[in-house]
């Protein structure tokens, strides 16, 4: 779909998945690193622990579809390089702390200027503005400005993170989105602009319906460890199995109601519930708590009866269980149990794309999405530090290889 197009991608960290979801697109994404690559490449885990450039799985992850060339944007020669790729260029991707670009003359007004239709991407901490734009930031940090990190943890303790970074991967996605509104429009009157993305409000949208319920003095969701609070509420959405762990609807009310009583009886039947459990009135359940109707004593004893219940059986089990009975549980999945998904498989998700250099073929996760007309390929695996030089500099630009030579010795590739 973005074959036509040329993404020119500046990001460190903070921003590689954009580049790699226009690439997969179709776009040709030119990954420029300075002299001796990313600082990306040297985040683990590594390829049989060997912590070498190349073979940084974090780097693998983000950097598929993309052709590498190094450059030194701190340098005037590599500036005038980089403007030159500008020119043909239809987005531009950087992630660097606001202002910074600017100092470098690599700002969007300057690179408009050039390329009236340049679709340029920001992908920051908080954004290019404010108060906070030039804080520092992590992941934990972005987690924590945002909102999601208050609902993360037990609620008897201080939040955590989670184990795996959020903040960017939000933030890179709606880069890309909004990266394609940008040249939505600039198909339509040939003119580009600049899209400014704060990590922090990308994050925050995942708990807009807690952020809503502040200014209204709604009940607010709070953190509980397999669930979440509200107000003395405490809702339970994960449960012991055998072999792991389970994720069970155990909600009530008209449209989970059926649900709930079907899971009852088949807890019933193995006997760990009497008659009078299994026959509640799931329909008004909600509102017999609020009204106090039951007490709450009560819906913690029922939670205590379904973890002696899950406890007995193994995920699969307990999957087989819900397909046959038609119950909301599903299994909580290791990072094994997804390598190993028959869904996954029967999708034909994985993909794998050759390791020249490692001689042999990695099993890559597939595509976010299945189109029937434009499937996405994986054309290229993630790069080697600048292994697209010669073709960038001496095919695409002119340069001879004696250009190319005196550009290394002197550091601005």
């Amino acid at each position: 779909m973005l074959s036509p197009y040329r993404v020119l991608d500046l990001t460190t960290e903070r921003g590689l998945l954009c580049g790699q979801i226009l690439g997969d697109l179709g776009a040709d994404v030119i990954k420029i690193e300075p002299p001796g690559g990313s600082p990306a490449r040297h985040l683990g885990p590594f390829y049989g622990d060997d912590p070498h450039p190349d073979r940084s799985l974090f780097w693998w992850a983000y950097n598929r579809n993309k052709r590498s060339m190094t450059l030194d944007i701190a340098s005037e020669e590599g500036r005038h390089v980089l403007k030159r790729l500008v020119r043909s260029a239809h987005f531009f991707i950087e992630s660097d702390t606001p202002g910074a670009m600017a100092e470098y003359g690599l700002d969007y007004e300057t690179l408009a200027a050039l390329n009236p239709a340049l679709v340029y991407v920001s992908i920051t901490p908080f954004g290019q503005s404010g108060p906070k734009a030039h804080d520092a930031d992590s992941d934990l940090i972005l987690m924590a400005a945002g909102g999601p990190l208050i609902l993360t943890g037990d609620d008897d303790r201080p939040p955590v993170r989670v184990s795996v970074p959020q903040a960017y991967l939000h933030a890179s996605a709606e880069a890309a989105v909004a990266a394609l509104i940008a040249h939505h429009e600039r198909e339509r009157s040939g003119q580009g602009q600049h899209v400014d993305v704060s990590a922090q409000q990308a994050v925050a949208q995942t708990v807009f319906a807690g952020l809503l319920a502040a200014p209204f003095n709604e009940t607010e969701y709070e953190r509980m460890s397999g669930g979440a609070k509200a107000g003395p509420f405490r809702f339970r959405l994960v449960w012991p199995a055998r072999d792991g762990h389970v994720a069970i609807a155990y909600y009530f009310g008209p449209s989970v109601a059926p649900f709930t009583r079907r899971f009852m009886e088949w807890i019933y039947e193995e006997g760990f519930c009497d008659e009078a459990t299994r026959d509640k009135d799931w329909v008004r359940y909600t509102m017999m708590l609020f009204n106090e109707e039951e007490p709450i004593e009560e819906y913690e004893r029922l939670k205590l009866v379904v973890e002696d219940f899950t406890k007995t059986k193994t995920k699969a089990e307990l999957l087989q269980g819900a397909l046959d009975r038609g119950l909301l549980i599903a299994p909580v999945t290791t990072v094994a149990d997804v390598a190993n998904s028959d869904q996954l498989a029967a999708r034909d998700y994985w993909r794998s794309l050759e390791h020249q250099e490692l001689g042999q073929t990695v099993r890559y996760p597939g595509p976010f999405i299945k189109l029937s007309a434009t499937p996405i390929a994986y054309r290229l695996r993630p790069p080697c530090v600048g292994e697209h030089n010669t073709a960038i500099y001496c095919d695409e630009l002119g340069m001879s290889p004696r250009d190319l030579a005196d550009l290394q010795t002197r550091g601005v590739i």
